[in-house]
């Protein structure tokens, strides 16, 4: 395991673990299961942010791609769900 510097990705997983952690506070204040789905999903393009820094990024490829699917997913089904929750 070798730690690859890349400013990007370090910004992006700062930026991650802020989102994720604004979002639990959200769901905590709110009780809306709406900005958890977010915060999640930012949780999980994080780890694929720290993977690649820890210099797994190729040997976990296929993961990688995986978790940033579903993180993509994970939001657009929180949005899907705002957008179209009765009113």
């Amino acid at each position: 395991m070798s730690f690859v510097w890349d400013p990007v990705t370090t910004v992006n997983l700062i930026l991650c673990i802020i989102i994720l952690a604004f979002a639990i506070v959200g769901y905590r204040r709110s009780g809306e299961i709406f900005p958890l789905y977010i915060g999640i999903a930012f949780g999980l393009f994080g780890l694929s942010h720290l993977a690649t820094l820890l210099g797994w990024k190729d040997s976990m490829a296929g993961l990688l791609i995986v978790v940033r699917t579903l993180a993509y997913l994970l939001v657009a089904f929180a949005l899907y769900r705002v957008a179209f929750r009765p009113k």
